[in-house]
């Protein structure tokens, strides 16, 4: 499986990645290994917001692009579980080949 996931940093801006190990990666950015990522490195990640699953690398590059393309308004409305930048968003792949995980503030 790989996994999509958004972070949020203490600066209130929002990280979003791909891996196939969610807590191993999730540990490195809290923790602050030499293998995060530089940007949650000097960011400072706090809080996982949101997880999408998906069975390919390439359905999760594709869902990461789209996600990375988002205006900051639209990542926040997407990381609070807002149905109606997520359906913008599943419309350009197919929302059937993910799972999306929330998680409750």
């Amino acid at each position: 499986m790989y996994y999509i996931y958004m972070l949020r940093c203490k600066d209130n801006s929002i990280y979003t990645g791909i891996t196939k190990d969610l807590q191993r990666r999730m540990k490195e950015h809290f923790e602050k290994s030499e293998k995060c990522a530089k940007y949650t490195l000097s960011h400072n990640a706090i809080k996982l917001e949101r997880v999408w699953e998906t069975t390919t690398k390439s359905f999760a590059s594709k869902l990461e692009y789209y996600i990375k393309k988002l205006s900051k308004a639209k990542k926040e409305s997407l990381a609070k579980g807002n149905s109606e930048i997520e359906d913008v968003l599943l419309d350009k792949i197919d929302e059937t080949l993910y799972s999306i995980y929330v998680f409750k503030k």
